[in-house]
């Protein structure tokens, strides 16, 4: 998963990534107007989350999701979940697809809150600061909106009024990641060893912050260890090259921590190619296939945002919100989980 999961083009790794998210599945057609839209009733096994009082409005039970782009398929498999679980809870789900466009999106967005038919936004934003003009129509209409990053990046100097911001803790996600490293070097290598870190590109949101966190907690959780060269992720195969030239010049490297999945990955296919043993492999990003590397040892631990934990939060808080839409919104941030070969 890439730590490369604030700004959408984090948001847009991070999620991408996530294949532990849980698909709840919903039937969807298509409306003829670029918009998916779906509908259940609500299941006697679901729980009753937010359907126990009307809406205190005259608002819709409609939520119009907006996110990135459907072609992305972790964004479809979100779309689907959104669906399910709204449709569980009696709600309407409109699938919006702008097609990592912000201009698509800021018109998909603008015309279905100016048609009425909006009673509840969520947003991923592919461009936060195009989605400005669109939170204060929805301020002034009274759709609660939920929308990635926090108040700053749409020009807010704080919390708003019907607006929830979420976000993703990165330093949370690199100090996690940093412990569990620190851990299993003095687990099995004594509280020695040579390290090497896949790092997010320069410029990536949330980098500085996810890097300087996973430093501080490797050095209070495994003092004196060494980082001996750090590569940009790009993808697996370019990880395994990149690691395995790293290997020409360091071949005393015994331990490798990750911002993605790709980069840990990578880094396990070039220590096999050189018949080399790899104790402590650790990332930030937990799909399937690293999952079932830490149950199976090779990996030593994996960090990971919970997307169908997130996505049950925020619509929940949606619905709520639609009570008083003119409360000030709460603050979410996507919950995580480390996953270790002691779980």
């Amino acid at each position: 998963m890439s730590m490369t999961r604030h700004s959408l083009k984090r948001s847009l790794l991070a999620v991408g990534a996530a294949t532990t998210l849980v698909i709840l599945t919903a039937c969807s057609s298509s409306d003829g107007t670029g918009e998916a839209s779906t509908s259940a009733e609500p299941s006697a096994t679901e729980p009753a989350a937010m359907e126990s009082e009307a809406p205190a409005s005259d608002l819709p039970k409609t939520l119009v999701f907006a996110p990135l782009a459907l072609s992305i398929p972790a964004m479809q498999g979100l779309s689907d979940g959104v669906s399910g679980y709204g449709g569980s809870q009696g709600w309407e789900v409109i699938v919006q697809d702008p097609k990592l466009d912000p201009a698509t999106q800021v018109q998909q967005v603008t015309e279905v809150l100016e048609s009425g038919r909006a009673g509840a936004l969520w947003i991923i934003a592919i461009a936060p600061a195009s989605m400005t003009d669109v939170l204060h129509a929805a301020q002034e209409k009274g759709v609660p909106v939920l929308i990635n990053g926090v108040p700053a990046d749409y020009g807010f100097d704080g919390p708003q009024a019907g607006i929830t911001f979420d976000t993703i803790d990165y330093e949370a996600g690199g100090a996690a990641l940093g412990e569990q490293t620190g851990m299993c070097i003095n687990e099995k290598l004594g509280g020695e060893a040579t390290i090497i870190y896949g790092a997010s590109p320069a410029g990536t949101a949330g980098k500085e912050e996810s890097d300087a966190a996973f430093l501080e907690a490797l050095e209070a959780t495994a003092p004196g260890v060494e980082v001996v060269q750090t590569w940009d992720i790009t993808d697996r195969a370019a990880s395994q090259t990149d690691v395995g030239s790293i290997l020409q010049a360091h071949p005393e490297v015994d331990v490798v921590a990750a911002a993605n999945d790709e980069g840990a990955l990578g880094a396990i296919g070039a220590f096999k190619a050189a018949g080399k043993d790899l104790p402590c492999v650790t990332d930030f990003g937990g799909n399937d296939e690293v999952l079932g590397l830490v149950e199976a040892g090779t990996m030593y631990a994996t960090v990971a945002l919970q997307f169908e934990e997130d996505m049950i939060q925020s619509f929940d808080t949606l619905a709520e919100m639609q009570m008083d839409p003119t409360a000030v919104g709460p603050e979410l941030t996507v919950p995580l989980k480390v996953t270790n070969a002691a779980s």
